[in-house]
């Protein structure tokens, strides 16, 4: 069975951008979420088997998602995704339970090579 995801980005372009790369890939998309509360609350609703969570979002972080997500299911895999590679927000959004990071633009390959690592 496919791999369930969720995408998390508040820009519209973004999230059909991962999700075509990830749906020509064989993924299930099953979800998006445009804000971290949003994103908190789908995760809840859909248990998916992955998550991209972009780092900046309206209403709460994707980092402070990441934490709650964490609470929820300490084994949910998060695949950060960013326009900010500042070394800083990579470690933090580690620290908070994400399993890896890609940054925006970002090339198909490295985004699959990433989901892979992620769920093992």
């Amino acid at each position: 069975m496919a791999k369930s995801v969720l995408i998390c980005d508040d820009a519209i372009f973004m999230r059909t951008m991962v999700g075509d790369i990830l749906t020509q890939a064989g993924f299930d998309v099953i979800g998006e979420a445009e804000s971290g509360m949003q994103a908190v609350e789908r995760y809840k609703e859909l248990r998916p088997d992955l998550v991209t969570m972009d780092i900046v979002m309206p209403d709460m972080g994707g980092i402070d998602a990441v934490r709650e997500i964490v609470k929820l299911d300490p084994d949910a895999k998060v695949l950060m995704c960013s326009a900010m590679g500042q070394q800083a927000l990579v470690v933090e959004a580690i620290q908070a339970g994400a399993k890896d990071f890609v940054v925006k633009p970002f090339q198909p390959s490295r985004v699959l090579e990433a989901v892979t690592r992620v769920l093992g």
